[in-house]
């Protein structure tokens, strides 16, 4: 089921990881090997969540690095396609991809 404006992981983990344990960044920041700089970048929704960060999430407050990153790529998702623009088709153009003996292309253009 689609979210309507899913939550950026750092949300997450400041609400339902840091402030309930009462944990600080810098705790942890070291708790997980991290740089302060990263971790506040996630925290302050400016960075994503990488594969690594995700891994040590999972292994610091449970869950799996697979959530965390479900996490990500559903605001990453969700924030692209609300700034994107229905396509509209209106221009074909037919033609034979390299190493292809079918004729097909479609332009896409997007109506401003």
């Amino acid at each position: 089921m689609k979210m309507h404006n899913p939550p950026h992981p750092g949300e997450v983990l400041k609400e339902l990881c840091l402030a309930p344990l009462g944990l600080s960044v810098t705790e942890v920041a070291d708790g997980l090997g991290v740089s302060t700089e990263d971790l506040v970048g996630v925290l302050e929704c400016r960075q994503a969540v990488s594969a690594e960060i995700a891994i040590r999430l999972a292994k610091a407050f449970g869950g799996s690095a697979e959530t965390w990153l479900r996490h990500q790529m559903e605001y990453d998702l969700w924030h692209l396609n609300e700034g994107l623009e229905r396509p509209v088709f209106s221009s074909f153009r037919f033609g034979t991809l390299a190493g292809h003996s079918e004729n097909y292309f479609i332009m896409i253009n997007y109506d401003r």
